[in-house]
């Protein structure tokens, strides 16, 4: 588990927060809300699971409220992680009618898309229980969301790769035609970070392994191969160094 902690801090988020509501508000804000309902209107949202899943980014979701109006008053019913059926009431915002529609789509978006995530990532872990296995995210996410995404892994009960290029040495397949070896590039890589940070490397054939773990790499990417390739390399690594399995890989 390299990194990642778990977004715990709403307000964490503020900038990516401000961005969306200014991407939707632009300059004239709601002019339909404007438009219809009278300034002084106030009103209680419910917000309400409409499937099953494993709820994600509900803290976050509320701070979109009250980064829009500080008068807002929110309530979470659940925790993130938690698994809801279809119907359950997650919260509750009350606060200006207007204000309370002015960030409600971009609120119920980022809940949505996190809250998929972690549904997703749940049904993912669910397979490998009662295995030595975990389940492990990558850098590909929407650009802008990382943590908040990463966060979604972990309520769903996934773990975190590393965060991004500056926190873990990857080394792919484009890394190692430049180095010239998959063994000369852990070997450079090595004497460059020191012993204190995590190497990884992705080979695709079982017969790359030996020299790599030689060379030093503390996880070996086992990329795009067959079960009986990857049943050879665990049986080769022999616990001399962390597996991984990356590619080709469905329910």
């Amino acid at each position: 588990d390299v990194g990642g902690p778990r977004l715990t801090d709403p307000t964490s988020a503020d900038r990516f927060l401000r961005l969306a509501l200014e991407e939707d508000l632009g300059d004239a804000g709601d002019i339909t809300s404007s438009a219809v309902v009278p300034e002084e209107t106030t009103a209680q949202a419910h917000v309400v699971a409409r499937a099953p899943g494993t709820i994600a980014g509900l803290e976050v979701m509320l701070r979109t409220f009250t980064i829009v109006d500080p008068e807002v008053h929110t309530e979470s019913l659940v925790q993130d992680g938690t698994l809801v059926e279809a119907g359950s009431l997650l919260a509750i915002v009350t606060g200006s009618a207007r204000s309370l529609l002015a960030a409600e789509r971009v609120a119920l978006n980022l809940l949505g898309q996190l809250s998929g995530v972690a549904t997703a990532t749940r049904e993912l872990v669910d397979q490998i229980a009662g295995t030595s296995a975990s389940l492990v995210d990558t850098r590909k996410t929407v650009p802008g969301l990382r943590a908040l995404q990463k966060a979604a892994v972990q309520a769903g009960g996934g773990q975190n790769h590393r965060m991004g290029l500056y926190d873990a040495v990857l080394i792919k397949d484009n890394h190692i035609a430049v180095a010239g070896s998959a063994e000369a590039a852990v070997e450079q890589a090595r004497a460059t970070v020191g012993p204190g940070t995590s190497i990884e490397i992705e080979i695709e054939s079982t017969e790359q392994l030996e020299a790599v773990i030689a060379a030093g790499a503390d996880i070996v990417m086992l990329d795009n191969m067959s079960v009986n390739e990857m049943r050879e390399a665990v049986l080769i690594t022999d616990g001399r160094c962390r597996t991984e399995s990356s590619g080709g890989i469905t329910i």
